[in-house]
């Protein structure tokens, strides 16, 4: 019986090594695992970061050069047309008159954005100060 008993007792002590060793190796390969991971991951991210720094900075670029384009295409779009006997006679001296065209919109005025149809616009007033 005591021959059963020292080989369970050394079955048991060679098991608990293994499992140490064993928990030893997974251990260090995890700490490995983990030092690889994190190199790669930098390594990655900076391709990735001047990659994309590559492709969108030329973007925005452009888009910036766009966006202050169209800000002086809005300033210059602006324009006034003057009431003549062709275009807008009713209007002619009145003090409501704006003619401004915005983007080739013309805003005649307040009360008319379009302008009035016939010769005599019931809302004229005249523009000279009495």
């Amino acid at each position: 019986m005591e021959d059963w008993s020292d080989w369970s007792k050394n079955l048991t002590e060679i098991l608990d090594t293994v499992s140490l060793i064993v928990d030893e190796f997974f251990t260090g390969v995890n700490e490995v695992v983990d030092i690889m991971t994190e190199e790669i991951q930098q390594v990655i991210m900076g391709d990735v970061d001047q990659c994309l720094q590559e492709i969108f900075e030329p973007i925005a670029d452009l888009y910036l050069e766009l966006e202050q384009l169209a800000i002086s295409n809005e300033l210059g779009f602006t324009y006034t047309v003057e009431p003549n006997a062709q275009n807008n006679p009713a209007c002619i001296g009145c003090r409501h008159y704006h003619g401004q065209s915005y983007s080739g919109n013309l805003l005649i005025c307040g009360m008319h954005p379009y302008g009035w149809e016939t010769q005599h616009c019931p809302d004229w007033e005249s523009s000279e100060l009495s």
